[in-house]
Parts: structure tokens; sequence; C-alpha cells
């Protein structure tokens, strides 16, 4: 634990940290490897900041028996409306892929949204289903990155990078414009 920036690492047991993996398929002692990010994914190497927790619980389960409290005079940022939303986390139904035409634009849809675009500094998640192509139509990103994963079949896109094939299972990064 010398020097500055260096990895720390500490454990209740001895040899419950899986030694040269991150994230191993199974931890030892049947712990969960979780990692929290403080950096965007693509952030080089040397100046990812993260921490593996490797757990008795996932962290899912341990959402549960909270109660709000009386928020006094503390906000959050835009502050444009007060929000009742739950303390533990929430999941949705699958999007059922349409049997109409639906190509990647009208395929599009928000999930969730965090900051305020106005100040350039936040994020959206969106999902889509298609199961067309966009044939003479284009989509134009100048709101930040795109990051693509499908689910089912192969997506084709066009960027001014070239041709991007990818298939379930990976993961394409468009960047800005």
């Amino acid at each position: 634990m010398t020097g500055f920036e260096n990895s720390f690492a500490t454990e209740a047991l001895p040899d419950a940290l899986p030694m040269g993996r991150n994230s191993p398929q199974q931890a030892p002692f049947g712990l969960y490897a979780e990692q929290l990010s403080g950096s965007a994914f693509t952030a080089p190497r040397r100046t990812n900041k993260r921490t593996w927790f490797y757990r008795i619980r996932p962290s899912v389960k341990h959402g549960r028996g909270f109660k709000p409290v009386d928020r006094a005079l503390t906000r959050t940022a835009p502050c444009r409306e007060e929000s009742d939303l739950p303390l533990g986390q929430m999941r949705w139904r699958p999007i059922e892929i349409p049997t109409e035409r639906c190509d990647f634009l009208t395929g599009l849809r928000t999930i969730a949204t965090c900051g305020d675009v106005y100040v350039q500094a936040g994020m959206a998640s969106h999902v889509y289903v298609a199961n067309a192509s966009m044939d003479r139509k284009y989509f134009y990103n100048s709101d930040g990155e795109l990051l693509l994963v499908p689910q089912e079949n192969v997506i084709r896109v066009f960027t001014e990078c070239g041709l991007i094939d990818a298939e379930p299972g990976e993961v394409v990064l468009i960047p800005r414009a």
C-alpha cells in the first residue's frame, strides 16, 4: 500500500479476494462480485477510478426496509419538481417487438434521464426495438456518445468512422456526431 494512486485491497477472511482477476465466474466463498465505477467506462485504465466489492448478498437485495425521511430544505438539481420515487431498485418488462414496421428511429424509447441538458451534464438511457431497416432515413446524434447493445439479431450502423455490424453480446460505441 505504498506510493500514490496505488490499488488497495482488504479482506475479512484469508483468500476471500480472487488474485489476478476482477470478476471471476465464481468468486471465493460464494461471494458476489460487483464493481462501483467512479469514471466513464471509456476512461483510460490508468485514470479509471473503481472499487470491486465481493458481497455476501448482491446489492440488489439491500434496497429493502428503508423509509423516506422529511427532506426539510435539501434538494437535488435541477429541482424542477418534487418526486416520490421508490427507494429500491426498479425494473421494467422487456419491450415487445412490434408486428408493424418499426425501424431504429421509430423504435427508440427513453427509459431514464439524469442531469440537465441545458448545462450539458448528465445522461439518458434508451432502448430500441426494430424489425425493419431505416432505408434512406438518417439519424444524427449531436447530444453525446451512443452505446448500442443488440439483444437479438444483428444491427448494421453506418458511421463517420465506417460500417459497424454488431451481434448480440457485442457492444458498439458511436462517438458524438
